[in-house]
């Protein structure tokens, strides 16, 4: 492991300052605290200097004051792994040779954890990597809510439930800043799709708002205490989210109280008006190459940059805005660059590589087991057959901007042999061709994927080894290509693409023991479920895949992940597509209207008819082990708004090996003055139990695991009556129920 010297540039621009100072001024000391230490900065700056803070000075950076010491601000996209270096005003390489990251899982599969412990210690290790490279803001992590499949950027999102997201990213949030960098929570807000992203208008209920889209990102601010904020591209309320008055200045900061920096998406900023009054502090990427005008002043025609510093300088926007601005920016360098205290972060060490494959174990999910087909028993295998171009294809390449450039990547085709070793045979076939383009962005996939061969050439040579195989280990899904996962377009359709139920369905016809491994960050199709004895959520779990996804399929590991959103059988089945309504997605000119209201998720299939229940819900997860469930007891059952109520239950492992399960609570309204949902998240734990162990795990509820939106009084209401705990382990899968009132 590399440690990370400690920059000379800091005592080289100090040391002038303090040697023609008889005393240090107030905000250059660390001693007092940081509102002084930004009022005195604030008072020394020029006009100029001020608004310089306010927009970008290159792709990834902002200027900072050099002649009071105050340092330049870098960003590093996330939230997986920290961004290779690009050049100053273009989006090529740098062309460094130092910046290959560790590429941790996707959020999706951090969510399908259901751990906060690995969370924290998810967001400690990409921290100390961003801060090795001398960067104080991570892009991420991001929290948008899973409302439709078709979304290509739900990979980088922790899923439908807000209760669930807003549990996971706090931890997350608190590792990052603990390293001293700031987490930048994003796509502030409403940002559920990347079919016109950039002029959508979501009109949505305040309930829904409230209710579904908001509790992560207050979460991130209240609880995680956030240092910055993203705004994302699309609109609301006729604004854009990166410059939008009711989200950014009514709920952000009135509301939630929150003390950071927003900074703009790269790009979404429109207009130096709403710029200056409607919340944004840092603007970046405006005319995205960064050379709209020439290529040594572009930046300062950016809405924040000249524009604003000659509308402060003509009176019509008042200098107190920028001062504001200001404010926040300072705020946030004096808890990242300019704390003296911040720790220098790691780069290449191996507790990061076990770090992601942890936390790669832990999310993978187990779908299907039928007649125990997995784990693999090496003792009695000869021969595997891996299948896929999944399993050998780079996935760290690719999807927008969270594309790594991966110190390593093991792939699941080599991570299985890895692990079997001498003890079986493990052979590949193709079997189909999807994208043979492995690079993105500059960095180039180490896989050569061009193929000859005709699709049922490809077909037949993976048949007949099927036949002749004990296993057939089938890798395939999306893919982070365009229109699959990817950053800037949605998917075209529910199904796998490029032929694969075709070839699945052949396998599956020869060998029984056929698993198919799904690498996505999405729901797909899957018409051969019936048909095929196992199935896996994957995920992208960066580097460490291969290793994660051949400990779980041999046993090394026990499956203890958990879907953090449903998998329906059909595209019509979710709600914003059950109304085939163009109007409620994908939009139609530029309006968007979320009629599906607050029931997204389970809390849609949930009051669907038995024949349109999801192929496999929220919260499900398969294990090696088997798990019982007690009675749950509440410690009253009466309660009110001033109150809390314990619930608890016991669980035990009655399988005969060790394994780790989530216990979730759902609470239910009997009876409510608007329609609610048939029940919702509001808790889960956790638990590892050895063979034969049991443990009690407990809940608390209070007035908010009660309480619904109500848009008339624009406030949280808990609504005396009948309510139900459900204790379960899954949405569907409740094992215990017991009910109580509030007075």
């Amino acid at each position: 492991m590399r440690s990370f010297l400690k920059p000379l540039w800091a005592a080289a621009l100090l040391f002038p300052l303090q040697a023609a100072m008889a005393q240090t001024p107030v905000y250059l000391d660390d001693s007092k605290p940081i509102e002084d230490r930004v009022e005195d900065a604030l008072s020394r700056m020029t006009l100029e200097e001020k608004v310089a803070l306010c927009h970008a000075q290159s792709k990834f950076s902002s200027a900072g004051v050099p002649r009071l010491g105050l340092p330049e601000n870098w960003m590093t996209d996330g939230p997986h792994g920290i961004r290779p270096e690009v050049a100053w005003d273009e989006w090529v390489q740098a062309g460094w040779t130092n910046d290959s990251c560790m590429a941790f899982p996707a959020l999706t599969c951090l969510a399908a954890t259901w751990n906060p412990d690995m969370s924290l210690r998810y967001g400690r290790a990409i921290g100390e990597e961003a801060r090795y490279r001398n960067k104080n803001v991570l892009l991420g992590p991001g929290v948008n809510i899973y409302r439709t499949p078709l979304n290509g950027r739900n990979f980088e999102y922790m899923g439908e439930d807000p209760y669930l997201a807003s549990e996971m990213v706090v931890p997350y949030i608190q590792g990052v800043q603990s390293c001293g960098v700031a987490a930048c929570v994003k796509h502030f807000a409403l940002n559920n799709q990347e079919y016109d992203r950039f002029g959508v208008d979501v009109e949505v209920s305040d309930r829904a708002l409230y209710e579904i889209y908001l509790p992560a990102f207050k979460a991130a601010v209240q609880r995680g205490e956030a240092w910055a904020i993203m705004g994302s591209y699309n609109l609301y309320r006729g604004q854009h989210c990166c410059h939008n008055q009711r989200l950014l200045n009514d709920i952000l900061r009135g509301e939630w109280g929150f003390d950071g920096v927003v900074v703009s998406d790269w790009g979404g900023v429109h207009n130096t008006r709403e710029a200056a009054y409607n919340g944004l502090d840092m603007e970046f990427g405006t005319g995205t190459d960064g050379l709209s005008v020439s290529a040594s002043d572009a930046y300062n025609h950016y809405f924040l940059a000249r524009p604003f510093l000659e509308q402060i300088k003509a009176g019509v926007i008042p200098e107190s805005v920028v001062d504001g601005k200001v404010r926040n920016i300072l705020r946030m360098m004096f808890r990242t660059t300019m704390n003296p205290n911040r720790p220098y972060g790691s780069f290449e060490d191996p507790a990061h590589g076990e770090a992601a494959r942890q936390i790669a174990e832990e999310g993978i999910v187990l779908l299907q087991n039928r007649d125990n087909t997995l784990p693999i028993r090496l003792e009695k295998t000869r021969k595997i057959l891996v299948v896929g171009e999944n399993a050998i294809k780079m996935m760290t390449v690719g999807g927008g901007s969270s594309s790594l450039k991966a110190q390593y990547e093991i792939s699941p085709l080599d991570g299985l042999r890895a692990r079997v070793g001498s003890a079986a045979e493990v052979v590949y076939a193709r079997g189909y061709v999807g994208n043979i383009d492995g690079s993105y962005n500059g960095v180039v996939s180490k896989v050569d994927l061009s193929e000859s061969r005709s699709a049922d050439e490809l077909l037949a040579e993976a048949v007949a080894l099927a036949r002749e195989s004990d296993y057939v280990i089938f890798v395939g899904g999306l893919n982070k290509n365009s229109h699959q996962d990817c950053e800037g377009g949605d998917r075209y359709d529910y199904g796998l693409p490029y032929n694969q139920d075709r070839l699945i369905e052949a396998l599956a016809e020869i060998n029984p023991r056929t698993v198919v491994v799904l690498v996505s960050g999405n729901s797909v199709a899957m018409p051969w479920a019936d048909r095929v004895g196992a199935i896996v959520e994957g995920w992208y779990c960066g580097s460490e895949a291969g290793h994660a996804l051949a400990a779980v399929l041999v046993g090394d590991v026990n499956p203890s992940g958990k879907l953090p959103f449903t998998m329906c059988t059909r595209l019509e089945d979710y709600h914003a597509h059950a109304l085939n309504d163009s109007l409620v997605y994908p939009g139609v000119n530029h309006r968007e209207v979320y009629k599906d209201d607050i029931f997204v998720g389970y809390r849609w299939s949930d009051k669907q008819k038995k024949n349109h229940r999801p192929l496999f819900c929220f919260g499900h997860g398969l294990s090696y082990t088997t798990f019982e469930y007690g009675k749950a007891v509440l410690d009253r059952k009466q309660m009110t708004e001033a109150d809390s109520l314990r619930v608890c239950v016991s669980v035990k492992n009655t399988g005969s090996r060790a394994g780790a399960e989530v216990v979730q609570l759902y609470v239910s309204d009997l009876k409510s003055s608007l329609p609610r949902p048939i029940k919702e998240l509001k808790g889960f734990r956790k638990v590892m139990l050895q063979p034969g162990e049991s443990r009690e795990v407990e809940f608390v509820l209070d007035r908010t695991s009660l309480s619904y939106f109500d848009d008339a009084k624009h406030a949280w209401v808990a609504e005396p009556g009948r309510f139900e705990v459900l204790i379960g382990a899954s949405a569907e899968d409740i094992r215990s129920r017991v009910g109580f009132e509030l007075k």
